[in-house]
């Protein structure tokens, strides 16, 4: 179904309430899980504590597939912050949406391309901050003519190209599985008794389904954020 942004303007910007809502949503709910996870630390975790430390040696995985830990240890933290951030946000849109006065308020806020591309610039801006930071500005720089200097163009083509794929792939897939339930949604409101406990079955297995593909959409992510970051700093690259 059709709903309209919530706008509203201050000293002459724009600004998306719901996304300004979601993204604080989703900021809260990660850092208390952060906070519950390590309020009580033990040597033998047990509960949140195991949880965190799961992901902990997770990301670490990530890292270690994408380049040395020498270089990729600084992305730990990173890393953990990505995948659990995109996690929640991917999931907030699923069980329900707000909507006030024909205005969505409560979505996933990875369901909106403003902020998958926004994420997707920051990496794109923290590989090339590291890139320089570790290899010099002139190391840096003679990456981008090596092997051949006419592949320039190219390799800055690629870097915007990354950047949309990155941002549009998120958007893309977790918008398309909240918008698949919308329509469920309203196809259950306006059928009899019968047809919507035929199409209850299909509404869960899409949400199912679209945990699985949040989940895996925010492994891709941080995975692929670690290999640029890989390709900037490091030294075989």
């Amino acid at each position: 179904m059709e709903h309209g942004i919530p706008q509203f303007e201050f000293m002459g910007l724009w600004f998306n309430g719901a996304n300004m809502l979601m993204i604080t949503v989703a900021s809260l709910i990660v850092f208390l899980i952060a906070v519950l996870s390590t309020r009580k630390l033990a040597m033998k975790p047990t509960g949140m504590q195991n949880f965190f430390e799961w992901v902990m040696d997770f990301v670490k995985g990530i890292i270690n597939s994408t380049m040395d830990w020498r270089d990729g240890g600084r992305f730990h933290i990173l890393g953990i912050t990505l995948i659990m951030y995109i996690f929640v946000s991917n999931m907030l849109g699923l069980p329900f949406a707000i909507v006030v006065d024909e205005k969505l308020w409560w979505k996933s806020p990875t369901a909106d391309p403003m902020i998958t591309l926004t994420l997707a610039v920051m990496v794109l801006v923290l590989s090339h901050y590291y890139g320089v930071k570790l290899k010099g500005v002139k190391g840096y720089a003679k990456g981008f003519f090596s092997p051949m200097g006419f592949l320039f163009p190219l390799k800055i083509i690629e870097e915007f190209a990354n950047t949309l794929t990155l941002g549009l792939r998120l958007y893309g897939n977790i918008f398309a599985g909240e918008l698949l339930l919308s329509l469920l949604a309203a196809g259950l409101a306006h059928q009899g008794i019968v047809g919507t406990i035929a199409a209850i079955p299909l509404t869960l297995v899409w949400q199912g389904f679209s945990i699985f593909v949040g989940t895996i959409q925010a492994y891709i992510f941080t995975m692929l954020t670690m290999v640029y970051l890989s390709h900037k700093v490091s030294h075989d690259h």
